[in-house]
């Protein structure tokens, strides 16, 4: 069933097949679009509907998108799932996280190679037990990006959940008892960082056959904060968009050179088709 009043387009996010690139960058905040499609050439604004921007340029001759999310599993499941029937097949999630490990920094990188689905949209998706994991493509790629760029990264597993405030004010929840222990235990399983997106993005790649990624700016750290460490607060989310930019020029060439035939996904008959 159709609810777009274009039916060339797709409901929320308002674009067609054509009007994306095979490779898109997935920012939550929808201001952040422009900003990325500066890095683009002959960026042009595709669509805005709601929380989802759409710009579409080239990065090396190849056509490049950045659509952005909103907040959280719910939106970003609409995005990628709406991208992935408009011809796009490779996603790297950009934004923001909150540390975990008393290492990990005001202004580093986090690249997600899996996350904790402490959330409830990947449930609509597979059971418990099924892992959210990122492409390993794309996570060498950003690993490689960062590399090059002179950035500290660390890579590891996530967590993401549904509430904000939850993380951060978890003691006045009537479940904070199970929100402390979590928190806890998920500590002391390595868990860099926290952030709401990517266990669903992840999910998802996965039933769709397409590829994801992320990867993070290092807002601060309220570990570190406990312990009386330096954590300034970093808003400046630029290397974390020129890690992504870099990783992409990389599997666009990277996948010319495995001659890799991106296929698509045909969801009625639960198969991939030429």
């Amino acid at each position: 069933m159709k609810y777009s009043e274009d039916a060339s387009k797709q409901y929320h996010i308002q674009v067609g097949k054509g009007d994306v690139g095979q490779y898109v960058i997935l920012p939550g905040d929808p201001k952040r679009c422009e900003k990325i499609a500066k890095y683009f050439d002959d960026a042009v604004l595709v669509a805005d509907s709601r929380e989802f921007v759409t710009y579409t340029g080239y990065l090396d001759g190849v056509k490049v998108s950045v659509t952005s999310t909103g907040i959280g599993g719910p939106s970003a499941a609409i995005a990628m799932e709406e991208l992935a029937m408009s011809g796009a097949d490779t996603f790297l999630r950009i934004g923001t996280c909150g540390g975990m490990q008393l290492d990990i920094k005001s202004g580093d990188v986090v690249i997600a190679n899996g996350a904790i689905r402490m959330e409830g949209t990947s449930r609509e998706y597979a059971p418990v037990e099924f892992p959210a994991v990122a492409d390993v493509h794309v996570t060498y790629a950003l690993m490689r990006a960062a590399e090059e760029l002179k950035q500290t990264y660390h890579v590891g597993i996530v967590q993401c959940k549904d509430s904000f405030y939850g993380q951060h004010s978890p003691e006045r929840m009537p479940v904070s008892y199970e929100l402390l222990n979590k928190w806890e235990a998920w500590k002391r399983l390595g868990c860099l960082a926290s952030e709401m997106e990517s266990a669903a993005l992840f999910v998802i790649a996965s039933h769709l056959r397409v590829r994801a990624g992320s990867c993070f700016l290092v807002m601060a750290n309220q570990e570190r904060e406990k312990e009386g460490l330096e954590n300034p607060v970093v808003h400046d989310t630029d290397m974390a968009i020129r890690v992504a930019v870099q990783a992409i020029r990389k599997l666009i060439k990277e996948d010319k050179g495995r001659k890799i035939r991106r296929k698509r996904y045909d969801r009625k008959k639960n198969k991939r088709i030429d």
